[in-house]
C-alpha cells in the first residue's frame, strides 16, 4: 500500500501544537480560487517549472531522453537553480513512519507531532489510517488537516488515531462556497456538526479570510462556532500559490 505526497515539511508551527512534520497528500476534491498549494488538486505526479529561476544554461536539455516528458525527473535531478521539479513521489506506511520518526525528540521537547494534510489526505483513506495507527503506536500526536468533503465514515475510521482535526470552513452559504471551491457544503457542515457532536475535544476550526471572497462571512462563522464551543483559527490570506499555479502551466 502506497499514498501519493507532494511534500514533506519539518520544523512547523503552523499546523498544530508544537514542532510539526507536516505531510502533504496529493489529490483535492476542491479546486478554491486561493489554493496556495495547486499542485495538492491533481492526484498525480506533475512537472513544475519556475521560470524566473532559470539561468538558461541548458543542463536539463543536456540529459533529457524523452520528448515529450515522461516524468522522470532528470531534468530536475541537474538543475542548479531549482527551477524545475517533478512533484509527486509515492510512500510506505513504514517509509513515511521512517521519515517521521527522525522528528520524534522535536516533538516530544514541544509538544509537537506529525500532521496530515494535503491536499486532501482522506481521499487516501486506507493508507491515512494505516499511518496514523502506526504514528499512534509509537505515540506520536496526530493531527489531520482536511476540508470535509469526503464519508463521514472515513472520520469513524481514523478518529481513533487522530488527536486534532483541523477542520476548514470556508463559508457558511451553499452557494458562495460552491462558486469559492467548486462545491456546495452541506457534507462539509454535515461532518462538522456529527464531529463536534462526536469528539469536540479534538476539533479546530481554520477559516481562511480571503479578500474579496468570504470577508462577508466572518462574522457568521464566527457565531456558528461558538454556538457550538468550538476553537477557531482565522488565517490570513497570502499569495504563494500564484507562482505555483505559473509553474504547473495552469491559468491565475
Amino acid at each position: 500500500m502506497k499514498a501519493m505526497l507532494f511534500d514533506i515539511q519539518g520544523g512547523s508551527y503552523v499546523d498544530g501544537p508544537g514542532v510539526r512534520t507536516t505531510l502533504f497528500f496529493k489529490g483535492c476534491n476542491l479546486n478554491c480560487a486561493w489554493c496556495h498549494n495547486p499542485e495538492g488538486i491533481s492526484p498525480h505526479r506533475q512537472r513544475m517549472f519556475f521560470k524566473d529561476k532559470c539561468s538558461g544554461c541548458g543542463q536539463c536539455r543536456a540529459v533529457c531522453e524523452h520528448a515529450p516528458c515522461v516524468l522522470c525527473g532528470r531534468c530536475a535531478e541537474v538543475c542548479p537553480v531549482g527551477a524545475k521539479k517533478i512533484c509527486g513521489r509515492e510512500y510506505t506506511v513504514e517509509e513515511l513512519f521512517g521519515r517521521v520518526q527522525r522528528d520524534k525528540d522535536f516533538y516530544t521537547a514541544t509538544g509537537g507531532g506529525v500532521t496530515c494534510s494535503g491536499g486532501e489526505c482522506m481521499l487516501q483513506i486506507e493508507f491515512l489510517e494505516a499511518f496514523l495507527r502506526r504514528c499512534k503506536e509509537a505515540e506520536i500526536h496526530t493531527a489531520v488537516d482536511t476540508a470535509g468533503h469526503v464519508p463521514f465514515a472515513y472520520f469513524e475510521r481514523i478518529l481513533p488515531h487522530t488527536d486534532l482535526f483541523l477542520y476548514d470552513i470556508k463559508a457558511l452559504d451553499s452557494q458562495l462556497h460552491k462558486q469559492l471551491t467548486g462545491v456546495d457544503n452541506q457534507l462539509i457542515l454535515s461532518n462538522f456538526e456529527a464531529l463536534a457532536q462526536l469528539a469536540p475535544e479534538k476539533l479546530l476550526a481554520r477559516v481562511p479570510v480571503v479578500p474579496g471572497a468570504n470577508e462577508g462571512e466572518q462574522a457568521e462563522i464566527a457565531e456558528y462556532l461558538k454556538k457550538r464551543g468550538i476553537a477557531a483559527e482565522f488565517l490570513p490570506y497570502h499569495a504563494m500559490g500564484e507562482g505555483k499555479r505559473a509553474a504547473l502551466g495552469l491559468k491565475s
